[in-house]
């Protein structure tokens, strides 16, 4: 079991990744900046919607980063690869493959 971190500001979204990850049998918390990970002990794995947060605060992640945007924004894709997000998918395939994205960010 993983803690995974979820920067996630659509709610709707944030609770289908906790309900998701949390079947799969990982520790879910969903918080509202990169500063409330680490105060709540860390995180073997952050998840982040790269079009809505600050993407200078994700290169002080001390976690893998899987990042998720909107198929129709490449530039949002481009600066998340830019500035060191691991994984960057469209949110489609974000729902889609989440436990298996998560796993292979896990090793």
């Amino acid at each position: 079991m993983a803690r995974v971190a979820a920067l996630v500001p659509d709610l709707m979204f944030a609770s289908r990744i906790e309900e998701t990850l949390r079947a799969a049998g990982h520790d879910v918390v969903v918080v509202p900046a990169i500063e409330a990970i680490e105060a709540q002990g860390g995180a073997d794995l952050v998840i982040a919607d790269v079009a809505e947060i600050d993407l200078s605060a994700l290169q002080r992640a001390a976690s893998p980063v899987l990042g998720f945007y909107s198929h129709v924004d490449v530039d949002t894709r481009r600066r998340a690869e830019a500035a060191g997000v691991d994984v960057v998918v469209p949110r489609s395939r974000m729902a889609r493959e989440m436990p298996e994205l998560v796993d292979s960010l896990l090793g």
